[in-house]
């Protein structure tokens, strides 16, 4: 009986949460977005001719964010790449 005390409230936990975050989803769908743009910023700004200190250790990280780029490039209205050096299209 009384793990069915903890599942009831767990439960319930869970449904409170969801509620509360139920009107803010596009929020935090933006946000989130938001810090991508500004991680691939990070990235690639030493392409762009941002110096970036940390371009050492973002290096391995490309082959991974290729795909992501180019979803954001055209989330930018850009139709092709404006790194000459990454053609994803």
């Amino acid at each position: 009986m009384d793990n069915d005390k903890k599942f009831s409230f767990k439960k319930l936990i869970e449904l409170y949460e969801e509620m509360l975050s139920v009107p803010h989803r596009t929020e935090i769908a933006r946000e989130l977005r938001d810090e991508d743009d500004l991680f691939l910023l990070l990235v690639y700004s030493d392409m762009l001719g941002i110096p970036n200190p940390a371009f050492y250790y973002t290096l391995e990280l490309y082959p991974f964010i290729i795909e992501k780029f180019h979803d954001w490039h055209l989330r930018m209205g850009m139709e092709k790449s404006p790194l000459d050096g990454i053609r994803c299209c």
